[in-house]
């Protein structure tokens, strides 16, 4: 290691030191609110050099977490997929709290990655093809969910959940339940009600809630008549048989995109 760089660890290491009780405090709290928090374990330790495991126990957890983020970036530069599940669930690990790394991480896994396994041209066949890319989209859950278990309060998790859960897996039930998660945030985003709304009425079996939904959407006026929810509603009146007098009106020229 450069001897300046080394004197920095060093340096970096002392002051961790005084962190230690407040990190020590703040691992209490987050425990007894039930969040999980990074375990330096002897797996933690396997993953990294002496003096990282050091600057991590000294409570530099975010600095170690940088600086093995900036290898991700670097093997995200150069394509190197295959490395990058192992230098993510470091990162992650390092930093459970931290609801960018758990958002960045899926999205490399579950789009970047996956879109690339796709279009491998080393791979003989599309079935091979098919079977890589799903395997990076089970990554990119496997991260989201952990990361919601960390962070369970995460309105931007929860709405990435939906939306992968919807687009690569096209399990709208599991959908909705994420959309209805991020609903129930108190910093939850205008929409999260009507997409999960929307991913209710393609579940199978529960047509007749969504629909329901779907009309209180539409009884709170204009605001919420967007094109999509119109075009559901009468797509549901006709499959439901609702009669035609409950039925809305299907000129939809006034709603709003």
């Amino acid at each position: 290691m450069h001897r300046g760089l080394a004197a920095a660890l060093a340096l970096l290491l002392v002051a961790g030191v005084v962190k230690i009780p407040m990190e020590s405090a703040l691992d209490r709290d987050q425990q007894e609110a039930g969040f999980r928090t990074a375990e330096l374990d002897f797996d933690m330790r396997e993953r990294l050099t002496q003096m990282t495991f050091l600057a991590a126990l000294s409570g530099l957890r975010a600095l170690v977490a940088d600086m093995f983020w900036l290898k991700v970036f670097t093997r995200f530069e150069n394509a190197d997929w295959g490395r990058m599940p192992y230098l993510l669930d470091t990162v992650t690990s390092l930093q459970p709290r931290s609801e960018l790394f758990w958002d960045l991480a899926h999205w490399h896994m579950a789009y970047n990655a996956s879109s690339w396994a796709y279009h491998d041209s080393d791979l003989p066949s599309e079935a091979l093809r098919r079977k890589a890319q799903e395997e990076y989209w089970e990554l990119g859950r496997g991260l989201l969910e952990r990361g919601i278990k960390n962070n369970p309060d995460s309105r931007m998790l929860w709405e990435r959940l939906g939306g992968l859960l919807a687009d690569k897996f096209e399990d709208h039930c599991a959908a909705a339940e994420a959309w209805g998660q991020a609903a129930s945030q108190p910093d939850a985003s205008p929409y999260a009600k009507r997409f999960a709304a929307y991913e209710l009425a393609r579940c199978p079996g529960r047509e007749e809630e969504a629909y329901q939904r779907l009309m209180a959407l539409y009884q709170m006026g204009e605001r919420e008549r967007k094109p999509t929810l119109l075009r559901l509603l009468q797509e549901m009146e006709v499959e439901l048989d609702i009669p035609m007098e409950q039925r809305i009106y299907k000129d939809s020229s006034n709603s709003q995109e």
